[in-house]
């Protein structure tokens, strides 16, 4: 008599593979991509490139001839890694320090803890981090886009988040910054020098709700992080409006729409549960405005998101689901 062998649950097929998720997301951000390629021009392009060249030849070596596996690099994780990092550095990056970067992201953050699936932080935060406290100067170092011809990369200057942050930090008021920097408009179509990443807010949103519309991710992360951050920024600026700048401000700089659709709701390293990952998209977000307003440096999403991810194993523990066949008693 044969017995029936039942493996591990998952029992139910959903339809979304690795490849598919990966795939998805790198399509997601497509518009964004080449809204940086034509705001930043061939240095957006080339650091594109050699992030995600990069990070694919990285992996593919270390699980062939580190850990003596089959490499995986078709799932599209490195490819996103790739980009991912990309976003988040600064067009005019020198070509080695990418590399290093995709070495730190790859090497240390994810296959160094067995590869995908196993990270306990978001490897393309953990490149970007170590680029930025390395060479802080370089990574710091933004093109000044042109209105006219913004593909020419003239000089280098601030952010509008950096501009607000030293001039607050030397007295002066809001409403006299605000005059230094791109209107709201502009920054959320994305002329406003940055990373990347932080070209088009208004492209990374579109990609956010597309992921939401194909379930690829949910909205508990992405709201959360969004509502905290606005209303916790927002009690501040009714307080004092020309000490602390306007909530729309906070929402559309930065990399807030990059980590709230694309960095934090990385399924790897992220709550599974609806009520953990609220939990953790609300600590995002008051953590960005912690260190946006109290920190040493102007921009708080990236470490906001590497603190969050390292709580996600105690949100795991309190918010489990209900086992399958457990007795639920009526209160």
């Amino acid at each position: 008599m044969k017995l029936l062998t039942v493996s591990g649950s998952p029992h139910i097929h959903g339809g979304l593979s690795v490849e598919k998720v990966m795939w998805l997301v790198i399509l997601a951000m497509g518009p964004a991509m080449l809204a940086s390629f034509y705001f930043f021009g061939l240095g957006a392009i080339k650091v594109t490139m050699v992030a995600v060249l990069s990070a694919v030849l990285f992996e593919y070596l270390i699980t062939k001839y580190i850990m003596k596996e089959k490499s995986q690099v078709g799932d599209g994780s490195a490819i996103l890694t790739g980009i991912l990092l990309a976003f988040n550095v600064p067009s005019t990056l020198p070509i080695w320090m990418i590399i290093l970067g995709s070495l730190v992201a790859i090497g240390v953050a994810k296959m160094s803890f067995g590869g995908l699936g196993k990270n306990p932080f978001n490897p393309a935060l953990v490149g970007r981090i170590f680029l930025l406290i390395s060479f802080p100067v370089d990574m710091t170092s933004y093109p000044i886009l042109d209105k006219v011809f913004p593909m020419v990369d003239a000089s280098s200057g601030a952010t509008p988040l950096a501009i607000v942050k030293e001039g607050l930090g030397k007295g002066e008021s809001v409403t006299d910054l605000m005059a230094q920097i791109p209107s709201f408009t502009d920054m959320f179509i994305g002329m406003s020098g940055g990373s990347l990443g932080e070209v088009s807010a208004f492209l990374l949103l579109l990609g956010g709700l597309f992921l939401i519309y194909k379930k690829v991710i949910t909205w508990h992360i992405p709201v959360s992080f969004i509502v905290s951050m606005v209303l916790f920024s927002g009690i501040f600026w009714l307080i004092d409006p020309e000490a602390y700048v306007n909530p729309l401000f906070h929402l559309i700089t930065g990399g807030v729409m990059l980590g709230a659709f694309f960095m934090a709701t990385d399924m790897v390293t992220s709550p599974m549960t609806a009520k953990g990952q609220l939990i953790f998209g609300a600590g995002i977000g008051i953590l960005t405005i912690i260190i946006r307003v109290w920190g040493a440096y102007p921009e708080g999403v990236s470490f906001a998101i590497l603190l969050m991810n390292a709580v996600v194993p105690h949100l795991n523990n309190a918010f489990k689901p209900t086992r399958f066949g457990k007795e639920i008693k009526n209160v």
